[in-house]
């Protein structure tokens, strides 16, 4: 057990602080980063495969994150339109505690819905990590990727 811990905490860290340093080089980027913000999540999702860890057994944490970060990007942009630093981050702290309760019905909902089907839902501690990790970049890269498309960020 210690080491499957050990071993989640690393590999956890590890896309931490890849998405850190590349959002950080490519934050001025406006156009860009949305597609970067969700290339992150695709990156995510791959560093699963080494521990035979399937998307379908982490979807309700997958589902999570897209509506989890995905509105709260919609509410973030809007504050901070509105009004500035203070803006957005009143738009991202309002918009994560709307949206963790809106998003966890539906991950909930996902994950009775595959217990009904028979799916096999082998959530683990990395799963859900990267799985909810993942699903948050995917959401707010196509918020962001869309906002760059109409011009409004």
């Amino acid at each position: 057990m210690k080491a499957k811990f050990f071993v989640a905490v690393i590999n956890i860290l590890f896309l931490c602080l890849i998405i850190f340093f590349v959002s950080l080089y490519f934050i001025y980027n406006s156009w860009l980063i949305g597609f970067v913000i969700f290339g992150l999540g695709i990156i995510c999702l791959l560093s699963l495969l080494p521990f035979k860890i399937t998307v379908s057994s982490i979807w309700p944490d997958i589902i999570f994150g897209l509506i989890d970060n995905g509105i709260l990007a919609i509410l973030a942009i809007f504050g901070g339109e509105m009004a500035g630093t203070v803006g957005a981050v009143i738009g991202g702290v309002v918009g994560n505690s709307l949206t963790d309760g809106i998003a966890g019905i539906f991950e909930g909902f996902m994950a009775e819905k595959m217990k009904k089907k028979n799916v096999v839902e082998n959530r683990t501690m990395l799963g859900s990590s990267v799985g909810k990790m993942a699903g948050c970049l995917l959401g707010a890269g196509v918020v962001l990727i869309i906002a760059s498309l109409i011009k409004f960020v």
